[in-house]
Formats: C-alpha cells, structure tokens, sequence
C-alpha cells in the first residue's frame, strides 16, 4: 500500500468511522514536526488552529494535489497554496456553533448579561429595562451558509431579518441585497452582524461612514474577521455612547493586555470561539471523511474555493 495516495490528517483517522479504502494515513502536526514524507503528501487536512507554520510547509509538498481546512475563513493560506492545487474551506462545520455565538452576543449584549453578572459579583441586585431582540430589524452582512444558520435562528425570537451578499440575488425566502446596497439599509437596522469572507472588497469595510450610517443605539456583532472593521472608528463611536458591539474577532489575536478594546464601553469580547464547541468535531469528521471519500473515487470535492474569494 506504499504506493497508495498519502493524506496528512490532523486527528487519528479512527475519528472519521468509516476510513476510506485506497489511501493511507499519517496523523500529523506540522508546526511539532515535519516528517520526512512530506514530499509524498496529496491531500492536507491542515490543523483547526492555523499558525504560520501550517502554511510554511506547504512548498515542500512537492506531490500536494488537495488542501482541505477546517475553517471556513481561507484568508490565512490561501496566498500560500501552489498554483493547481485544490484548495477547499470547511464550509458546513462551523454553521450550527457561529450561529449558536451570534445568538449569544446579540442576546447578552441587548439584555445586558455583562453588567449581571458585574452586579451578581458585587453582590447587587439592579433591576432595569433593556431592549429585547424581538421585533428588532437585524442585518446580516454576509449570506452564506453560516449566514443562513443564523438568519434560521433568529427569525424564532420574531425578528425581521433582512440579507446582505456580496451580489444581489433572490433565493425562497426572498431578496438578498448587494454590498452596494449597505449605505441605504444601514439606518433601518437594530443590529448588525458581520459573517462576511476577509477579501480585498471587506477589510475595512465597517469604517467611518459605515457606522455613522448606523442609527443611534444600534448593535454591531462582529462574527467575521477583525480587519472587517476599522477599529480605531468602532472604538470611537463606542466611547461616544452612540452604538453598542460585541465581537468575537479582532484585528490583533490574541488581544494584548494593553489593548484598547478592553476598556471600551459597551462592548462585550469573546476569544475567537465561532466554531470552538462540542458541534465543530463530528461535522468537521464528516466532512473530511466525504471529501477523502470522494477524492479516492476521483469525484469532485465540496467547497472547492475558486475565483474571488
């Protein structure tokens, strides 16, 4: 079986059930150790936790035909990827987990569970209104699947959700605006969450005029990518008082302890933990064991990343 294609896989193979036939496996961590056969690779299932050296050895695999991530985000390699290879994200794993997060932000940041549990810590019992999520016009900037799995959760607190991509399209559940369109859509909305891809066309596109567009009191959740978001104009409109954000990405990871981000008022921060729940595994062995599935039989894989992206 020496001859057999070899896949480089993060996890022990044992994890996907069912081991597809025709290939051969070595479990491996490049940023501990690169073996000897890594000019042997074909397919890379590369490491959920991408440090640069998940990129670095992609040049050696002189023999790589297939880069699998377990992100769906591919702007940390995909520059790296040599030209002919097939690169695919991992577009399905994070659906039910990011979605689980957004839901959680927005919902701790409009009831305020932040400032409960400062006053369970001080021993304070402050009851007050805050505003409910239901009948709040929510924007999702970013429609793909994860967008989708939170749009499917919101709408069952009685929301209106209203859909942004970066072409304008119509699907079953009706209009999906365009990028284009953000300027006249930005003021009717309570809430903003970003889960737009990192490209040339986003970074930086939450900017200034972005969030001066946004109404007074509104929320923005950043489930995307830090750069997304221009950072020293979100944190001076959250020192002015006039909108709120909860973010789970932020332009420097980790955020230092110096960091400004900490002391800003009316924001709540989570570490970059999307897709870091008891849901990620199984899907992830699912849709790894599939594509290697499908590359064994010579079919074509899923989330190919093609074009602009």
């Amino acid at each position: 079986m020496s001859d057999s294609p070899l896949v480089w896989l993060p996890f022990d193979p044992s994890e996907l059930g069912e081991v597809p036939d025709g290939l051969r496996y070595e479990v491996v961590d490049p940023t501990v150790h690169v073996p000897d056969s890594v000019g042997d690779v074909r397919v890379y299932v590369a490491p959920y936790q991408m440090g640069p050296a998940v990129g670095e050895v992609l040049p050696r695999m002189t023999s790589l035909e297939v880069v699998q991530l377990l992100s769906a985000g591919v702007d940390n390699v995909r520059d790296r990827v040599p030209e002919g290879v097939t690169l695919c994200n991992g577009r399905g794993i994070h659906d039910t987990s990011t979605a689980e997060l957004a839901l959680t932000l927005v919902l701790a940041s409009l009831r305020d569970v932040p400032g409960m549990v400062r006053d369970q810590d001080s021993r304070r019992w402050n009851t007050r209104w805050r505003p409910a999520l239901a009948d709040r016009r929510v924007l999702l900037v970013g429609y793909g699947a994860i967008g989708r799995a939170i749009e499917e959760r919101l709408l069952a607190f009685e929301t209106e959700v209203v859909r942004v991509a970066r072409t304008a399209r119509t699907d079953e559940r009706g209009p999906v605006h365009s990028f284009e369109e953000l300027p006249a859509l930005l003021p009717g909305a309570d809430v903003v969450v970003l889960i737009c891809p990192l490209t040339s066309e986003t970074r930086g596109l939450v900017d200034a005029t972005f969030l001066a567009r946004m109404k007074d009191g509104a929320l923005l959740v950043n489930m995307a990518r830090g750069p997304v978001v221009d950072t020293p104009a979100l944190l001076a409109e959250l020192h002015t008082g006039r909108l709120t954000a909860a973010v789970d990405v932020v332009d420097t990871e980790p955020l230092p302890a110096d960091s400004p981000w900490w002391d800003a008022p009316g924001l709540l921060v989570s570490p970059h933990v999307g897709g870091a729940s008891s849901a990620m595994w199984p899907r992830a062995h699912r849709l790894v064991r599939e594509q290697l599935q499908r590359f064994a039989a010579g079919e074509p894989l899923h989330n190919q990343m093609t074009g602009a992206y």
